[in-house]
């Protein structure tokens, strides 16, 4: 090496190892001389969460369970070549800290570390697994009873929420109708209960001996359940109702001050509720015991001319939600009557039925036929399809009779024929019910709005549809309408009683005394 004046001389650099010295090496065989390139250490630990748990292989029942596994991945060494079993299984696994992590040194290459989830059955119904951050698919919660989703007091309760899950498969059906027509019992019959089942164990409370015996109505404002197949249904209380209005004026209720007289205000809530079921339901049932109130239909027309218009997609104001945007939202219509008389099965008078229905909603955009049919569950096995022209979801349903065939009349006094049921003339209860049930169930499922909505955001959206109804300036105005009305019928029937009143003091007689 030849001295350079003032330039520092360059180190020797030493040569690299051949493939055969490093074998050598690695055997302990020779030790050659220069500095040694030490190897990043690679430390296998449990995480910081597992090390106090004791480990679980074995279940509840005694079973093993099998544990996922765990792919451990290290970056390759400098030479290109990924570490040997040997290297691999020389480094500490356990608890305790290494010879390499009490000097302070620190690897260097990445680690990779993959698991799998487990789905063990010893995970309480609310846990969250720490190694993943993600919440375990939970089964859905039975309901046992129904729940408040609106308030004797016309408000919104939030209870229902939890119930309610992340899934977009769900079907709502609702239900309208007089006092006293059976609507409770006939959703509790539609969702979990049976016709053998005590009434007293229904998952909607039907009335009792002594609320019917005075006059009164069970149900009121709006209640909800929804089944295991995700099928929610919305019990209300009775439209037009005698009973609430009896409390009303009996119990000196307080009125709101947009109301001034109390059978507005009944007629009120009886719209709000029925608009309120037409824009966020799939279904509608509308329950009748005889057939049929004329003011029912009238009163279905008024509901469908203040029911809210479907909201669009986009909610800003000034952005347009495409061709959409003109397209209303319409409900199925069911037409039940409840506590059908024999009379009501026979082929003619159920044809003149459909023919009236279908008159009287000639004009309604409500979807009122087309989905449902009594000829399709073998009911009037000698009727062909073609025997209604006019079919509307009409369903008929008897009386619900306690003990089967024991309260059916006998034939006759003969003792030949008193050993037979007397005619019925259509299937038992207990058969129609499973009957209409199917048919319910098998509703078409049509977009509620221009977004497909999960059971959470039916529930934000039934909500806000709820507040837009008690705010809606087409139902103030209905109402101002119509007790402006009723204050002109009460003006002309004052004047009609002075009038004729003069007229019999004139003749000489009073009007008490006829």
């Amino acid at each position: 090496m030849v001295k350079v004046p003032g330039k520092r001389p360059e180190p020797v650099r030493p040569q690299p190892r051949t493939e055969y010295q490093q074998r050598e090496r690695r055997d302990g065989s020779e030790d050659p001389p220069g500095p040694l390139i030490q190897k990043t250490p690679i430390i296998l630990a449990k995480p910081p969460g597992d090390r106090a748990k004791p480990p679980q292989n074995t279940s509840t029942s005694g079973a093993p369970v099998l544990e996922k596994p765990i792919m451990l991945m290290k970056a390759r060494d400098e030479g290109g070549k990924p570490g040997t079993p040997q290297e691999t299984a020389a480094q500490p696994s356990g608890p305790g800290p290494s010879k390499m992590e009490k000097e302070g040194q620190r690897p260097t290459q990445p680690v990779y570390q993959i698991q799998y989830r487990g789905m063990g059955p010893s995970a309480s119904s609310s846990a969250v697994d720490p190694m993943v951050g993600q919440a375990k698919l939970l089964p859905p919660e039975k309901m046992k009873h129904s729940i408040k989703l609106v308030d004797d007091q016309m408000n919104w309760c939030d209870s229902a929420m939890e119930y309610l899950r992340d899934q977009t498969d769900m079907l709502v059906v609702g239900v309208i109708g007089l006092q006293g027509s059976g609507k409770s019992t006939i959703m509790s019959l539609l969702s979990a209960n049976t016709p053998e089942e005590d009434q007293r164990s229904y998952v909607f409370r039907a009335q009792s001996q002594e609320i019917k015996e005075r006059g009164g109505n069970q149900s009121t404002g709006i209640d909800f359940f929804i089944t295991q197949e995700r099928v929610i249904f919305l019990d209300t209380q009775p439209i037009l109702s005698p009973s609430i209005l009896d409390h009303l004026i009996n119990n000196d209720r307080k009125l709101p001050p947009e109301y001034n007289l109390p059978h507005t205000y009944v007629e009120m809530q009886s719209l709000q509720i029925a608009a309120f079921l037409f824009t966020v339901c799939h279904v509608v049932i509308v329950v009748q015991d005889w057939f049929t109130d004329l003011n029912l239909y009238r009163f279905l027309q008024s509901a469908e001319m203040v029911k809210p218009s479907t909201p669009s997609a986009s909610h800003d104001s000034s952005g347009s939600s495409g061709s959409d945007d003109g397209a209303e939202y319409y409900p199925h219509i069911v037409f039940l009557q409840n506590k059908a008389r024999r009379e009501d099965f026979c082929p003619r008078n159920l044809k003149n039925m459909h023919m009236v229905v279908d008159k009287l909603m000639a004009h309604s955009h409500l979807k009122y036929k087309g989905t449902l049919s009594m000829l399709d569950c073998n009911i009037f096995p000698g009727l062909g399809h073609d025997f209604l022209t006019t079919e509307v979801n009409m369903f008929l349903l008897p009386m619900q009779e306690g003990d089967g065939e024991d309260h059916l009349t006998k034939a006759g006094t003969y003792p030949l024929f008193s050993l037979l049921p007397g005619y019925r003339g259509h299937p038992t209860f207990s058969y129609m019910v499973s009957k209409l049930r199917s048919q319910i169930l098998a509703m078409p499922r049509s977009q509620l709005s221009h977004t497909i909505l999960t059971e959470k955001n039916w529930f934000h959206y039934a909500a806000r549809i709820w507040d837009g109804v008690k705010k809606s300036s087409a139902l103030s105005e209905y109402s101002r309408l119509s007790a402006r009305t009723w204050l002109q019928l009460l003006y002309i029937l004052y004047i009609f009683i002075s009038v004729y009143k003069k007229k019999c003091e004139l003749e000489g007689y009073s009007l008490f005394s006829l």
